[in-house]
């Protein structure tokens, strides 16, 4: 009897165990109905059949818990974190946790809150909800099916699919997608933000199996760019395979027959929020890593240099244009917008003589014509023939055979502008550009071109070009490469800068900069830093001296330097200027003028230096001994009132010489006659300049200004000022140059740059302002990582700090002044992040009595210009509060006001937040850190 009883106790607790666990099992259901909904609140999801993926409410990854946008959308069941591949209403998320999704009585899945409002719906048209299911495959597809297993019903037998959200997918594409010219990937907006971002990726339209990525409207990435030309480019067979569905063949030239479905289990592409789409594969360890992804560098990026700009990821400056062609857009290009490529310095076919530029490893877009040439030759010419031939290549061997010739090789020809250009390309071919020779050959000196580097005189890679001192390169012909030999090694040359007179080098050490060894003999120079953040391996600057007059041996050898002749020197024979003729070492020729030695042709000993400065010592010691005792002598006599007037008298002459071009144009009327005495700031000569700067380089360049490219100036002493050099292409004229140097200079106030100096020589006319290390505003608010570090404490000093500077304008200063060009990119800031209002060139004064002003001459920038002034002239100080209301909608949004703020309305942020506070709706979100 115990040992029945005992046997009943032990069935019961097994059947009990059995049915708990029946139960756990119901609860992690892959499937739901009319009277099944899926509660956020209490944590409903589903989950398919085999465990692979999970459909629930969820939060993004990296939002706060603050943050309570929720969406509904499907991730990988055991992901950690949580991958999320689709996202249902990524437009409209919930803002609490009452979200449901729910089968409704029309035969539509949607999403609704508790009250009742709709966040995201399939849109079906109006069915009977009955005998529908809706099922999480293990695919993870999402489908709304009538009748029998949705499995079936999938897999064709008979049972009808309604809705699928593989039909509708957010950024990932899953084995058992099918990517067709309906399909679009979409990325999301940020890590935590799944709502649409910048970036879509699609089939290409213009070629088949070929695929593009857009940034918005423009083309951003595009595989197969060079056509048959050069393949590598191509999308990978396994991706296109994978993209398919599993299409045995891929197009009619090719096949997979080694590949697989079974081989993509764990698959998935995604388009990602910064532009990169990406293959991933799971391993075993549930780790995701990467097979495959584009664009992987700066020059897989569609045409990022523009036409006929090359591009090379290795170099920190990536964009170059081919020699003999120069920037579409100087200004642009030299802020580092590339995109308007470069354009040819000579049209082809005008009667001059014409060449090929040999161009080794090189990628390019894809030719426009194809044909079966015997050789080389028969290629070239037929590229002459035609005045549209841009550049041709020939290949020969195999190729020919597959484009149905016996022999020969295959000409390429490109009638269009050359696109895509990447030089050091692993897989490229040699190109030949079309190109005038007077555009390559600025002196007979010159060497020849290197792949797509132009040697500039005097740098030398033989002996029979350049200057034998600067004779430290070679040419690498088999890859197109300039080398650089040092005593410590031979390096690569990535970027030759004849304005400033510099070249970089590629560093043998990832980590540091190594210091090259140079002979002092030698016409080189270190700079004080590395560059190459955006490479492993770090550039090194290298500067080059000004070089002497040119070798020569006979006279017929200086017949290229007018006005000189060749003559013995220290050094060997050079070709000298003649008299009242000086050698100019940076336009490199002789110019016009006093002779004096601007470069010593040969070094001086440093014996010779030393007696000379210790002579020179002592006769400046024995001169301020005697002025010091004269001074002593006749203070001592009561002459010194006298004395000081001589020494003021000696000291206005000297001023008078720097400053005498200027005080010309104020006497001859381009200065006014009230403001001709108002020049409250010291005049700075051009040669100061130009050494403050390093000659207007590259290296010191900080910007665009209103009217000019900006530098940075060390001056001696250390100062450091902000040098702003006014293009002669720019709507700058005299007038507002002359209005910022006497208007600014009368202007003290801390919220106010203030004006240390000007330069007027010849066509320069240059202001000096205090530097500025943090730039304008513009370069905070509008890019992505800086905005960061402005919070809202940040945002608001600042725009009380323009309110301040335009108070004193306005009311407060000796002047009653009007800015009119107020704007983000006019506001600098300081080590501290002080607003300090800047290019006061369209400044006007005003009357004590002016209200209002009319001018034909509208000026300023539009999206800050108020109304009535952009229209009909006028502009008062309320012009600048308009512009200054522009301003503090940009600092706190993030977003510029010429940009679409909202693309299907056509509104600017101006109008966005105007047609927001007449329907009086809130703003909503603002771009920017979380208020402290």
């Amino acid at each position: 009897m115990r040992f029945s009883t005992l046997k009943r106790r032990r069935w019961i607790m097994r059947t009990a165990i059995i049915i708990t666990s029946l139960m756990c099992c119901s609860s992690a259901r892959d499937s739901m109905t009319l009277s099944s909904p899926l509660s956020d609140e209490h944590g409903d999801t589903l989950v398919s059949d085999g465990g692979t993926f999970q459909l629930g409410f969820f939060s993004p990854n990296g939002s706060s818990g603050s943050d309570h946008r929720r969406y509904l959308g499907i991730w990988y069941h055991d992901s950690d974190p949580q991958t999320v591949v689709w996202v249902a209403n990524r437009d409209h998320p919930v803002l609490d946790v009452t979200g449901v999704l729910t089968l409704t009585q029309d035969g539509n899945l949607k999403v609704l809150d508790k009250a009742g409002k709709s966040y995201w719906s399939t849109n079906l048209e109006e069915s009977s909800h009955l005998a529908l299911k809706v099922q999480l495959l293990d695919t993870g597809n999402l489908v709304v099916a009538r009748g029998g297993e949705s499995g079936e019903a999938e897999s064709g037998s008979g049972k009808m699919i309604l809705w699928q959200s593989f039909d509708y997918p957010t950024d990932t594409f899953l084995p058992g997608m099918k990517m067709d010219e309906n399909m679009t990937l979409t990325s999301w907006r940020s890590d935590d933000d799944p709502s649409p971002g910048n970036y879509s990726f699609q089939l290409d339209q213009e070629g088949q199996y070929q695929f593009v990525v857009w940034r918005r409207s423009i083309r951003y990435w595009k595989s197969g760019v060079s056509g048959k030309f050069i393949t590598s480019d191509d999308m990978p067979y396994s991706i296109s395979y994978f993209l398919s569905n599993f299409t045995t063949s891929i197009d009619n030239n090719a096949s997979v027959p080694y590949l697989t479905s079974s081989m993509y289990i764990d698959t998935r592409l995604i388009m990602s929020s910064w532009g990169q789409v990406q293959y991933l594969k799971r391993d075993s360890e549930k780790v995701w890593a990467f097979v495959w992804a584009e664009p992987r560098d700066r020059c897989s990026v569609y045409n990022m240099c523009g036409d006929f700009g090359s591009c090379n990821s290795d170099a920190d400056v990536v964009c170059k244009c081919l020699p003999g062609f120069s920037p579409s857009s100087p200004d642009l290009w030299n802020l580092g917008d590339f995109s308007g490529g470069c354009i040819r310095k000579s049209i082809l076919c005008n009667k001059g003589s014409e060449t090929f530029l040999g161009l080794k490893a090189m990628k390019v877009g894809k030719p426009d014509s194809e044909f079966v040439a015997a050789d080389e030759m028969e290629c070239k010419k037929e590229c002459l023939n035609s005045c549209q031939c841009q550049a041709y290549s020939f290949e020969e061997g195999e190729s020919a055979a597959g484009q149905g010739g016996s022999g020969g090789g295959v000409c390429w020809i490109w009638s269009e502008n050359l696109n895509n250009l990447q030089d050091g390309y692993d897989e490229g071919h040699d190109l030949f550009v079309r190109i005038a020779v007077s555009d390559i050959e600025s002196t007979a000196r010159n060497c020849e071109i290197c792949g797509t580097n132009l040697i500039p005189y005097p740098l030398s890679t033989g002996s029979q070009c350049g200057d034998p001192m600067y004779r430290s390169f070679y040419c690498n012909t088999s890859t197109g490469t300039v080398n650089f030999k040092s005593p410590s090694g031979t390096y690569q040359v990535t970027q030759i800068i004849p304005e400033s007179r510099k070249f970089l080098i590629r560093s043998k050490q990832t980590d540091s900069c190594k210091v090259l060894a140079f002979n002092r003999s030698l016409p080189f120079h270190l700079s004080s830093s590395c560059r190459g953040k955006t490479s492993s391996k770090p550039e090194i600057d290298i500067s080059w001296e000004p070089p002497p007059e040119p070798t020569c041996i006979t006279s017929t050898d200086c017949t290229d330097w007018p006005d000189s002749t060749c003559s013995t020197t220290l050094d060997g024979r050079r070709c000298l200027c003649k008299p009242n003729f000086r050698w100019n070492p940076l336009l490199l020729n002789c110019t016009k003028g006093k002779k004096h030695e601007v470069l010593s042709s040969k070094k001086v000993p440093p014996s010779v230096v030393i007696s000379i400065t210790f002579a020179c010592l002592l006769v400046l010691i024995a001169l301020l001994s005697t002025v010091a005792f004269i001074y002593i002598q006749r203070r001592n006599s009561g002459k010194k009132k006298g004395n000081w007037s001589n020494i003021r008298r000696y000291s206005a002459r000297q001023l008078y010489d720097s400053e005498r071009q200027v005080k010309e144009l104020i006497d001859s009327g381009r200065f006014k006659e009230d403001s001709s005495n108002g020049i409250d700031v010291p005049f700075y000569n051009l040669e100061s300049i130009l050494a403050a700067t390093d000659n207007f380089s590259n290296i010191n360049k900080l910007g665009q200004g209103g009217f000019g490219l900006v530098y940075k100036g060390k001056f001696p002493g250390g100062q450091v000022l902000a040098v702003k050099r006014l293009s002669s292409f720019s709507g700058q004229g005299f007038e507002e140059f002359k209005n910022e140097v006497i208007l600014i200079a009368k202007l003290q106030h801390r919220n106010l740059v203030r004006l240390l100096g000007y330069c007027v020589e010849g066509d320069e006319k240059i202001l000096l302002y205090e530097y500025m290390p943090n730039k304008s505003l513009d370069s905070f608010i509008f890019d992505r990582t800086l905005c960061m570090s402005l919070d809202w404490n940040t945002r608001f000093k600042i725009i009380l700090g323009i309110a301040r500077g335009l108070l004193y304008l306005h009311q407060d200063s000796r002047l009653r002044i009007v800015h009119r060009d107020l704007k983000t990119s006019n506001i600098l800031l300081d080590e501290e992040m002080n607003p300090k209002i800047s290019d006061f060139g369209l400044a006007r004064i005003f009357g004590v009595k002016e209200i209002s002003v009319n001018t034909n001459r509208v000026v300023g920038t539009y999206g800050y210009m108020s109304p009535e002034y952009a229209l009909d002239g006028f502009f008062s100080d309320k012009s600048d509060v308009f512009s200054f209301g522009v301003v503090v909608l940009e600092v706190l949004s993030g977003k510029r006001n010429t940009g679409f703020y909202q693309a299907e309305q056509g509104l600017s942020l101006l109008g966005y937040v105007s047609v927001v506070v007449v329907e009086r709706r809130e703003i909503g979100r603002l771009d920017g850190p979380d208020t402290p």
